[in-house]
């Protein structure tokens, strides 16, 4: 069997010999070369992804001011950060929200520092004989924090679960909006592409792994959490349900907006859009046959979220999910994805083009990940019956639908609620709007995760 190392293709990267492809770019060799041919020839193929990310966050030191603080009631632009760290040191969620506009949260202030933009930080303490202040009001942006570190404590799920609903009403959950009576199907993996699909075992990926997060360069820290192993595979060795996880870190103040989108899921939260690039150098044959799966052998299940315990109702695969359409339980439903293959593109190839332009080497794992782990679902030891309110959506009577093009990370979030192809994707997975198309039904509003749909009186 034909072998590499890390070492090995290090040096070819530092001489300019390494030759690196993506994901989808390996699989075209497959009709022309066998696995010893392709295994000679390529060492590194480049993965991506672009999803909502909720389990994320910073980490941020302001510094002292001049009369000290412990700082512990912590606002920033209204949102409350975690400051039950040390005097100066805090946590914001990604998800947390304005009190004021629950539309409005974390992920949205990281996005503003990333942009350059002034923050205001509010703050409150008891006031001690070391740190005698009790009151801060103060702008300040990235440039002025001596520390900002992105952290994921769950990130690159290894596969997720489609989901529909199978109820007579609308349903809004991170999953997106979904129609009722099987009206469409979401998912959230960019197949063939993503991760943790292309090393399914983790046999190069581990802790000290170096990866691009937000476009810059970071280092997986530690499994993620909700990390299970405990998954039924396919024939390919691939778990069709949600698997491992990565936590990953990474400089906040390295990274590109480009590739950190703060979003919103109407009745669900905020969320945050993270980029995520892992190398997965072609170490033997093994590695490579991982690779080169395609979204034909990649499989997920199918959840109705309609129901308390999301159900499994179904299976496909990724080749199916990507038509735009199903049949489940011999109806045609429509298919959309939540998470953005043009932006998991992009990021896959920034991260190829790094490494062909020797700015990025590999990195050894200092340690494997968990080949055992069992996710654990949380007992409740008390019964309380508790009724929840629907609230019914307001009925929009305008005129007008107007579209910020130039935002929109074609995630597609949009495109199976769409009843006239107005929206869909071209040759290269870019979202189009066609305008002329457009029956002003409104769907799309519920569903964009960036409140690109406005309503034009």
């Amino acid at each position: 069997m034909f072998k590499k190392t890390i070492d090995s293709i290090n040096e070819k990267i530092k001489k300019g010999n390494a030759v690196v492809l993506t994901a989808e770019e390996i699989l075209k060799m497959k009709t022309s070369y066998n696995i010893k041919e392709i295994s000679k020839k390529v060492d590194i193929v480049t993965t991506g992804t672009f999803g909502a990310m909720c389990s994320s966050g910073v980490f941020m030191n302001f510094g002292h001011p001049k009369i000290p603080i412990r700082m512990e009631k912590v606002k920033i632009n209204g949102v409350l950060a975690h400051s039950g760290l040390a005097a100066v040191d805090v946590f914001l969620g990604a998800a947390s929200v304005s009190k004021d506009n629950p539309t409005y949260g974390g992920a949205h202030i990281i996005e503003e520092l990333l942009d350059g933009k002034d923050i205001k930080l509010e703050a409150e303490a008891k006031g001690t004989d070391c740190y005698p202040r009790k009151k801060l009001s103060t702008y300040l942006n990235i440039n002025d924090l001596n520390e900002c570190y992105l952290y994921n404590p769950r990130n690159c799920y290894q596969n997720y679960a489609a989901a529909v609903n199978s109820s007579n009403k609308s349903i809004y959950t991170y999953m997106g909006k979904l129609l009722p009576k099987f009206g469409n199907l979401t998912y959230s993996t960019s197949g063939e592409l993503s991760p943790l699909l292309n090393d399914p075992e983790l046999e190069t990926i581990g802790i000290g792994t170096k990866i691009l997060l937000g476009g810059a360069k970071g280092f997986i820290s530690w499994q993620g959490t909700q990390y299970n192993t405990k998954i039924k595979t396919n024939k390919f060795n691939i778990p069709v349900a949600p698997a491992r996880t990565l936590a990953l870190t990474g400089n906040l103040k390295k990274m590109n907006s480009n590739f950190i989108k703060a979003a919103y899921f109407k009745n669900y939260g905020v969320t945050i859009y993270i980029g995520v690039a892992v190398p997965i150098p072609i170490l033997n044959e093994r590695i490579l046959e991982n690779v080169l799966v395609s979204n034909e052998e990649i499989e997920t299940i199918i959840c109705d979220y309609s129901k308390s315990k999301h159900p499994v109702i179904g299976k496909t695969n990724y080749k199916n999910l990507r038509t735009g359409k199903i049949k489940l339980n011999n109806k045609n439903i429509k298919t959309s994805s939540l998470s953005s293959l043009f932006k998991a593109r992009q990021i896959a190839e920034e991260l190829k083009d790094k490494i062909l332009n020797k700015d990025f080497y590999l990195t050894k794992p200092v340690k494997k990940l968990p080949k055992k782990s069992i996710f654990k679902n949380l007992k409740i030891r008390k019964k309380r019956n508790k009724k929840t309110v629907d609230k019914k959506s307001k009925k929009i009577t305008a005129k007008k639908l107007k579209f910020e093009y130039g935002k929109c990370i074609s995630c597609g979030a949009c495109i199976s609620l769409c009843n006239t192809r107005a929206l869909h994707f071209n040759k290269v997975n870019k979202l189009v709007f066609e305008k002329d198309l457009c029956s002003n039904c409104y769907e799309c509003v519920d569903a964009c995760p960036l409140e690109l749909f406005k309503i034009k009186e």
